[in-house]
């Protein structure tokens, strides 16, 4: 069986989907790899890296001829529609964003996996890519941060007299606020965050950060995800995080909640009750944004309350992309180690029996096997044909992977 790497089409991704390891990997398994001419260059890896490493290098990848097609940021339709029946993609999906996408996945008789459903299992964490991405997220946004204070993170003791260290608080304290809280720690920062998961308390410490503990209701869903608030306890947790954001010379935000809007932590009025020159980057900018008027891709600057500077909101976009070589070290593995779960001599042979297998799968033989998906796509046809509920399929895990 033929295993297929593209280059990736959307501007702005250097990521890939196959490292030299990862052919190795594959290769091992008994398959043939395919990679088109360039596509690991912005991640550090040569075409003769791969080569060497057991790959054949190709200057376009024919769609219609791989048996796996292994990619990085969701397919367009188009490329959807190129691939072959029967033929297994693997990669993220972000179904609840690319219906046109599914919808062509399903029409065309291709079994596609997206690394966004992995169950939140022991034994699937070899494959979570939202864990590996968040991991280089988190890292990366409070360097942006640091980039941009116009001040020190660490405390300095001179013989000109002392310089306090900077108040970082990050709200949300999944992988990507874990990671945030123990880089700004790292680099000398006083850290605080918070959470509406009453388990991640004990989380932030071991990073080194203050939980900041709000009169607040709980929010977890199963897998360990947050759930979303009602709207009155989105409003009173803003009134609640007020006091704390006015006190931080940086805010990093990386609230999520799987397959929804991202939350809305802080208003453009808690923003502006910022000193002057604070830095706040949104994590979420992408899916909606935890602050009010965060553009992706784009730092903005709002003026303080008192009139006297300004505060600069950073939105990210693609910040695992803006460290390719580790991120596609990370992401490859785990694309490497799902197929490896479904290949025996060989042959990929997906097992649905298997509960990881099941819970990534986004679409089988014709069918949409994630119902979340499923649902919203029979909903935007206002039917429930071969992509309504009636049709799908038992997703064990899915309920806390997305």
């Amino acid at each position: 069986m033929k295993a297929g790497i593209a280059r990736e089409a959307l501007d702005g991704e250097r990521r890939v989907a196959a490292t030299p390891e990862t052919v190795k990997q594959l290769t091992g398994l008994g398959l043939d790899v395919e990679i088109e001419s360039g596509a690991g260059i912005a991640s550090g890896h040569s075409d003769d890296e791969y080569r060497q490493a057991g790959a054949s290098v190709v200057q376009a990848l024919d769609l219609g001829s791989v048996d796996v097609y292994c990619h990085v940021r969701p397919m367009e339709p188009s490329t959807a529609g190129a691939l072959r029946p029967g033929s297994v993609t693997v990669g993220l999906g972000s179904p609840s964003s690319e219906l046109p996408t599914v919808r062509a996945l399903a029409a065309g008789g291709i079994t596609s996996f997206a690394l966004e459903l992995v169950p939140r299992i022991s034994r699937a964490q070899s494959m979570d890519a939202l864990t590996s991405q968040a991991l280089v997220a988190g890292y990366r946004c409070v360097l942006e941060a640091a980039t941009r204070l116009p001040r020190f993170f660490p405390l300095y003791m001179t013989a000109a007299g002392t310089i306090p260290p900077a108040r970082v608080l990050v709200l949300g304290a999944g992988v990507a606020g874990l990671q945030a809280i123990g880089t700004a720690k790292r680099l000398g920062a006083r850290v605080s965050a918070n959470d509406i998961r009453p388990a991640s308390a004990d989380e932030v410490a071991s990073m080194g950060g203050t939980f900041i503990k709000l009169d607040l209701e709980t929010a977890e869903a199963s897998g360990g995800y947050a759930r979303e608030l009602s709207a009155d306890r989105g409003a009173l947790q803003r009134a609640l995080l007020t006091p704390h954001v006015a006190q931080a010379d940086v805010l990093i935000t990386t609230a999520a909640v799987p397959g929804r809007r991202a939350p809305l932590l802080v208003s453009r009025e808690m923003v502006q009750g910022m000193r002057p020159g604070s830095v706040v980057v949104d994590l979420a900018a992408e899916s909606g944004g935890n602050v009010e008027g965060s553009i992706p891709g784009q730092d903005i600057h709002i003026p303080t309350a008192d009139g006297q500077g300004e505060v600069t909101l950073v939105g990210l976009k693609d910040p695992a992309s803006a460290m390719p070589a580790d991120a596609s070290r990370l992401f490859a593995k785990n694309v490497a180690n799902l197929i490896a779960l479904m290949t025996r001599e060989g042959v990929v042979a997906p097992d649905f029996e298997d509960e990881v297998v099941a819970g990534t799968c986004l679409t089988h033989d014709g069918e949409v096997r994630h119902a979340p998906t499923a649902e919203a796509l029979a909903a935007l046809a206002g039917e429930t044909g071969p992509f309504g509920s009636a049709h799908t399929a038992a997703n064990p895990g899915s309920e806390g992977a997305h």
